[in-house]
């Protein structure tokens, strides 16, 4: 049985599974909280800008590559680009909706430090957001990026201006590379296949996504993942204590006739 199959263990030392009920309100809680508090951060729009000039020289300055590359590379083809755009706008809530709920399901220790550490980045996130808003490469014309969101399809953004349902200013640190990072690590720390390491292709497509549609930095996802790493340096996995096994005695041998006699011979 390879390990995207196996049973959680079960018995007297398995974890508990938290309460289903409270982990729905909890994870909408912390869903809504994240939503609204990204609204906070609307309206700075001069300061947005100031900063995206800001990052885009510390990038120069760093020597990180251009992001124009890795658009040209999706722009060879309508297709290629539109499948870019899908995935940015489609795969990031619901891939790390279907983690979670696996983990829940299946390792719900795992489970438990995944949502802590999730929390913890994103509410990191989200008062970098505050003290520094920050507008994608799209809308900064000193890149010389495109919107291909907007040219090819499909966008989930609508004018800055009327849209009232997302902040485009909140492109620093990248949550979308942040949340599959995670996705990535969780399910190679969670299972055992040797194929596991797969999974970190999911946050290399996503990064390649996210610059290639500029919408976000090199140092957008530079920040995500310094966030993430030091996320999981506090809250570490915590580790189920082993059972002692208890020794098995040796059965006792059976003396064959001439190590019987042996023995009676000894004593005389």
């Amino acid at each position: 049985m390879n390990a995207r199959s196996e049973p959680a263990p079960a018995g007297p030392d398995a974890p508990a599974r938290p309460p289903l009920v409270r982990e729905l309100l909890l994870v909408a809680g912390l869903f809504l909280v994240y939503k609204f508090g990204r609204q906070l951060a609307t309206g700075h729009t001069a300061e947005a800008f100031r900063n995206a000039h800001h990052v885009w020289d510390w990038e120069r300055a760093l020597r990180l590559p251009d992001e124009g590359t890795v658009q040209s590379l999706l722009l060879h083809g309508d297709t290629l680009i539109h499948v870019a755009n899908t995935y940015y706008a489609t795969i990031h809530f619901p891939a790390t909706l279907a983690f979670l709920v696996w983990l829940y399901l299946r390792r719900p220790a795992h489970y438990v430090w995944a949502r802590r550490v999730l929390a913890a980045v994103t509410g990191a996130a989200l008062v970098l957001h505050l003290l520094f808003p920050l507008a994608p490469p799209r809308m900064l014309g000193a890149t010389g990026l495109i919107d291909t969101a907007r040219l090819f399809g499909p966008s989930v953004y609508g004018p800055p201006r009327t849209d009232q349902l997302s902040n485009q200013f909140a492109a620093m640190p990248s949550l979308h590379f942040g949340w599959a990072l995670m996705l990535a690590i969780g399910l190679i720390v969670a299972t055992r296949s040797r194929l596991r390491w797969l999974w970190l292709l999911h946050p290399l497509v996503t990064l390649l996504v996210i610059v290639g549609t500029a919408n976000h930095y090199w140092l957008d996802v530079i920040v995500a993942a310094a966030l993430l790493g030091l996320a999981l340096a506090v809250l570490r996995l915590p580790h189920r204590p082993r059972c002692a096994v208890p020794r098995r005695r040796p059965e006792p041998r059976h003396r064959t006739p001439a190590e019987q006699h042996g023995l009676v011979g000894a004593g005389r």
